[in-house]
């Protein structure tokens, strides 16, 4: 008896540390997706400001500002999504997590799909129509 309640004991302690490993993991994780914003937009904005002075050129200037803050935010944006992911998952794993999960993933992913046509020009989706007729034209000449 005393045997099994020790095993049960050793059990219950490192389920707990378990779960304590996947927390500081998720932690790890909201922290370096904030990191990645904090320290893109610092970069962009020194880039920015670098190019400026340079080129005297503002519109290509805050082309390339628009297009660095952006790959930083989308960036961030899947790192954080990782960390819910492994909070709500591993963690809570209740149907209302579950739930507000599954809204901010596609809350995320929509802020990703913008950011993205916002660099790149087009919907991510669209890429493969883009280098599918470029293919094409380029093997018809």
């Amino acid at each position: 008896m005393r045997g099994n309640i020790e095993a049960m004991q050793t059990e219950a302690e490192h389920s707990l540390s378990l779960l304590d490993s996947i927390e500081t993991v998720a932690e790890i994780f909201d922290l370096l997706g904030v990191a990645i914003l904090v320290v893109g937009t610092g970069v962009a904005t020194l880039l920015f400001f670098s190019s400026l002075i340079k080129t005297a050129q503002p519109v290509p200037a805050i082309k390339r500002f628009k297009v660095h803050i952006g790959r930083a935010m989308l960036l961030g944006l899947e790192v954080l999504i990782a960390a819910d992911i492994v909070k709500t998952v591993a963690l809570e794993p209740t149907i209302d997590n579950m739930a507000a999960l599954g809204l901010l993933v596609i809350v995320r992913t929509f802020l990703s799909w913008t950011l993205a046509l916002e660099i790149e020009g087009h919907w991510p989706w669209q890429a493969n129509k883009k280098k599918a007729v470029a293919s094409a034209n380029q093997h018809e000449q």
